[in-house]
């Protein structure tokens, strides 16, 4: 057995364990929710307006503490936690990139059940990962010994929520959940290297359209209002791990 492939075992158990703990615990971060206002606050001026516009909470929305404490969920957040974790450790190898990585998949992980059972994406959760990966993404750098992806970061960033920003801005094609999401998957795919963020974010373009597509025949009241977030989580999944190999197959 060579050393690449010890490492990569290695860190994949290590992922296996660690986001399966992390898993378990994060349904807390749901309960703990408060529930969304439908409008802007009172006095909001119109630049506060005109940024936080994204879709009101559904009329029917389910209370985060409903979701948390539905029967069986936390150990299904758990064991997906686990085996996304011990795939992600697998594509990418024991390095720095896991200091971001394993705290970042139970996140994506309820992000994904929340938005999936409420069309909508927590900026309660959303916002601290921001901070997360800002002090995160650094160590990593440092523990890798490498500046340059900090810098691919930084433009991860730049073009994933650039791209997202863009189309909400002028077509509205996606609530701003969905836009604060991007700036999260951004730096995390840039970080691992140009085929991640080039295949990262055309997967999570692709798996989105097919998605509503999808949700859109079966459920005709979803045509104009769907859970976006979780097809972004699964197309920057599959841009982590199938992301040097597509790229290498394509020539490049």
């Amino acid at each position: 057995m060579s050393w690449a492939t010890t490492d990569r075992l290695e860190a994949a158990l290590l992922c296996l364990v660690a986001c399966g703990g992390l898993g378990w615990q994060a349904l807390r971060l749901v309960a703990r929710l408060p529930e969304p206002r439908s409008e802007p606050e009172q006095g909001a001026g119109e630049s506060d307006r005109l940024f936080s516009r994204s879709l009101p909470p559904p009329p029917d929305k389910e209370p985060y503490a409903a979701i948390a404490a539905r029967p069986g969920l936390a150990v299904k957040v758990a064991l997906s936690s686990a085996l996304v974790g011990a795939c992600v450790g697998l594509a990418v190898g024991l390095g720095g990139a896991l200091a971001y990585l394993v705290p970042l998949v139970p996140v994506g992980m309820v992000l994904l059940v929340v938005d999936w059972r409420t069309t909508l994406l927590p900026t309660r959760i959303i916002h601290p990962t921001y901070v997360l990966l800002a002090v995160l993404i650094p160590v990593a750098a440092l523990l890798d010994h490498d500046l340059t992806s900090l810098y691919r970061a930084g433009w991860g960033w730049l073009l994933v929520g650039g791209w997202f920003w863009v189309f909400w801005w002028l077509l509205g094609a996606w609530g701003f959940g969905d836009v604060r999401l991007a700036r999260v998957l951004g730096p995390a795919l840039g970080y691992l290297g140009w085929d991640q963020l080039v295949v990262g974010l055309f997967l999570v373009l692709l798996v989105g359209g097919l998605g509503g597509v999808v949700l859109g025949i079966a459920h005709r009241s979803l045509r104009r209002r769907f859970p976006y977030g979780p097809f972004m989580l699964v197309g920057a999944f599959l841009g982590v791990v199938l992301g040097p190999w597509l790229a290498a197959g394509l020539g490049y």
